[in-house]
């Protein structure tokens, strides 16, 4: 029966609320299991299982703990900072819709977010139905042969159809060329993946452009953007043909909307399509997650990366469906994988697939003809005022000649909190969405009208509107045509079908689940709410960075607490996984040795014991993995550990070790192990898949660690959405900052990216 009796002042304080609602174990819980486990108290439990020598001897020093409706004020604070304003800006973010049904009961519900990697098909049969729905979607769409169930953005999705075309094709050349016109970010990324792995860039010109260089032969892929960055529709068509002369493969970054109207890149012959599907439901979010893809032709099936969804039976010999073809992945091939993704962004995967299967392809190409006759109007008005576009052909973008008018242009866009793409010289970009209204096209013409020019009139313009689509690339083949993308039309009817995918699953709605260290983390509920605020939800990440001080500060707090948590003197949150962090981290290391004068240093030793991504992440950078042994325990062997360290002490590049181990345990020689490795000229990499058991207890940056990545999915509790998105981010010691990656789009801004 509840007490009558007054509260004490100390227990006027709620900030301690929000621990006994979300930790399981209650005080009485506590005492029954310690004595079972042979030890008196807590503090004795933990000083019995963490070596004393890297035992933290100071409380973290952070802010007093917030409850959760202060929390939830606090961030409603940051958000009001961010300035949410149109958004023309687009290079591969784009303002959409995302339907009401989609966003309650799958990206605000627990039953999908909460869900664990579908390694257990028998509890996993709504999650990958929806995933081969999307694998089924982006088929249709490009016109491949099979498509795997989500890469982690468009960049790193092009970085990994780059090296799957050289793991495929006859070529012996380490040659790969760019289209100059691919979006800047992307041709970044490729740059940086290239260079440990011998790869040398070519990326076009005005002088050179893409089929002249490969008319030189001397490649093993291309890649070219379809549309472009700057809206022109290019005719590809004949580069297919042109690789394949010299046994190369060509690789297409495609946008799913447009395909709806273009020709596909399957139907002309490209071997590879990759890009995003943030347009079809997912917010912009200042950039992510988003469910990126990657499609090729069936004979490359085995060198594709990522999780593939395939159709099995069950032991009765019903359909089922499990994960197929895993002998190409990171937890089994190791340093021989295709890719060190593991999670990848499973969760945006799901509502791409629902927005296609909601609105159907009748849904999805009225869509995108709307788009394209806007764009269309729009450059028309333009052309009326004396604007010139550089594209004559265009899907959802413009580049605007604008010539001694451009300031005048962008100052009057910033009065009226219109965001264009401006860092082009004498020239703007509009880029157009789903969320583009009559009044937008109005307001862009106004903000480039002469004075005394008259302002176009949208209903004189709009009689006659059409898209600047040549007839030659309008796509007449169909697309979607499988029952799922044609039924599901009404709300009731998209409910049902959601929650009867949701009903073959378990989740953490339902009960915890027993299944690797990814289950240890908390979603709770107020965690999740802001997620899909607008003034976080509807930021583009290109956006000027006095528009983003909500996020500027939120960025600030999480990386001086992820700092005190861990240790180190700096971090990056722009991995948007741990195997992204991985492969950042490790190219960090590989960086400051270069610095040095140390570029020979290049093996990496990693315990038999580590995760896969650990080596594929190492042989991704360019290193030289070299297995050392464990003893019969599963423990790192120092001994063997101090042979490997002097048998290459003059190439040792790093160690990579999980700490607490694989298998959990707490070795008691981990200090040791750094001090060995240093003193040979390495540094050590500590994963952090297992940091929730040293968060508060122990620092790998205080007890010899280099570089740690941190899993935010696995220890501070954004959601696992059954395979992602995940965050992975990175974190060094001082000597170690100035490697940190970066962003090039997003240089003169303050705001951080994510």
């Amino acid at each position: 029966m509840p007490s009558n009796d007054f509260l004490l002042p100390a227990d006027l304080d709620t900030a301690g609320e929000f621990i006994p609602r979300h930790i399981g174990i209650a005080p009485a819980d506590e005492a029954r299991m310690l004595p079972v486990i042979g030890s008196a108290t807590r503090a004795e439990l933990i000083d019995g299982i963490v070596p004393a020598a890297i035992r933290r001897t100071r409380p973290m020093d952070l802010p007093p703990a917030a409850s959760e409706a202060e929390a939830l004020a606090e961030l409603r604070a940051m958000a009001a900072q961010n300035t949410v304003a149109r958004n023309f800006i687009g290079q591969g973010y784009y303002g959409t819709h995302t339907p009401g049904v989609i966003l309650r009961n799958i990206l605000e519900n627990p039953a999908w977010y909460t869900a664990y990697t579908p390694y257990q098909a028998e509890i996993s049969q709504g999650r990958m139905e929806a995933l081969l729905n999307f694998q089924t979607m982006v088929c249709d769409l490009t016109g491949m042969a099979i498509a795997n169930a989500s890469m982690l953005d468009e960049a790193t999705a092009a970085a990994e159809a780059m090296t799957l075309a050289r793991r495929s094709v006859k070529a012996k050349s380490a040659v790969f060329l760019v289209a100059g016109d691919c979006h800047p970010q992307t041709i970044e990324v490729l740059r940086t993946r290239a260079a440990p792995l011998g790869i040398e860039l070519k990326v076009s010109t005005a002088a050179q452009s893409l089929p002249q260089l490969m008319e030189a032969g001397d490649f093993f892929g291309a890649l070219a953007q379809y549309p472009a960055t700057t809206g022109q529709v290019h005719d590809l068509r004949a580069l297919a043909g042109l690789a394949h002369r010299h046994d190369a493969a060509l690789c297409v970054a495609a946008d799913l909307l447009a395909l709806t109207l273009l020709v596909p890149p399957g139907e002309w012959d490209a071997d590879i399509v990759c890009g995003t599907t943030q347009r079809l439901g997912m917010p912009m979010c200042n950039g992510g997650p988003h469910a990126a893809y990657l499609a090729c032709r069936d004979a490359y099936k085995r060198s594709l990366p990522g999780r593939l969804v395939g159709v099995s039976v069950d032991a009765h010999g019903a359909p089922a469906l499990r994960l197929a073809l895993q002998t190409r992945e990171q937890h089994i091939r190791r340093e021989k994988a295709t890719s060190n993704i593991c999670t990848a962004q499973v969760l945006p995967a799901v509502v791409a697939s629902m927005y296609a299967v909601y609105h159907g392809p009748d849904g999805l190409a009225r869509i995108a003809r709307r788009v394209a006759t806007l764009t269309g109007l729009l450059a028309r008005g333009l052309a009326q005022m004396g604007f010139e576009t550089v594209n004559d052909t265009a899907f959802d973008s413009l580049t605007v000649r604008t010539g001694d008018a451009t300031d005048a242009i962008v100052a009057r866009a910033e009065a009226a909190r219109v965001n264009l793409r401006h860092r082009l010289q004498q020239h703007l970009g509009i880029s157009l969405d789903e969320t583009t209204t009559r009044a937008d096209i109005e307001t862009l013409w106004a903000l480039f009208v002469p004075a005394g020019v008259a302002m176009p009139r949208f209903e004189v313009l709009a009689a006659d509107a059409a898209p600047m689509i040549p007839e030659a690339l309008r796509r007449t083949s169909a697309f979607l045509t499988h029952p799922v993308f044609n039924t599901h039309r009404s709300e009731t009817a998209m409910l049902r079908y959601i929650r009867s995918l949701s009903d073959k699953d378990l989740a953490l709605d339902r009960s915890m689940i027993p299944l690797g260290s990814c289950t240890m983390k908390l979603n709770a509920t107020s965690e999740m709410i802001p997620v899909t605020w607008p003034e976080f939800a509807h930021i583009h990440p290109f956006a000027p960075a006095e528009q983003l001080r909500g996020y500027a500060e939120l960025d600030r707090q999480l990386r001086d607490w992820l700092c005190e948590a861990t240790g180190y003197a700096g971090i990056s949150l722009q991995p948007n996984a741990g195997s992204q962090g991985e492969y950042a981290g490790l190219l960090a290391i590989k960086a400051w040795h270069a610095s040095r004068g140390d570029s020979a240093r290049n093996v990496c030793l990693i315990p038999s014991s580590a995760h896969g991504t650990n080596p594929a992440s190492a042989q991704m950078v360019g290193m030289r993995v070299v297995v050392t042994a464990c003893d019969a325990n599963g423990n790192v062997d120092m001994d063997d550990l101090k042979r490997a360290c002097e048998k290459h002490a003059a190439d040792l590049a790093a160690v990579m070790i999980t700490y607490p181990s694989t298998h959990g345990v707490f070795e008691t020689r981990v200090k040791e192990l750094c001090e060995l490795v240093h003193a040979h000229g390495g540094r050590v990499y500590v994963d952090g898949a297992n940091m929730n058991a040293l968060v508060g207890v122990a620092a790998p940056g205080e007890f010899g660690g280099d570089v740690s990545h941190l899993n935010l999915h696995k220890t501070f509790c954004i959601p696992h959405g059954g395979g992602g998105p995940g965050v992975g981010p990175v974190c060094v010691v001082a000597d170690l900052v100035p490697f940190l990656p970066g962003h090039a789009s997003a240089a003169s801004d303050a705001a951080a990216r994510s």
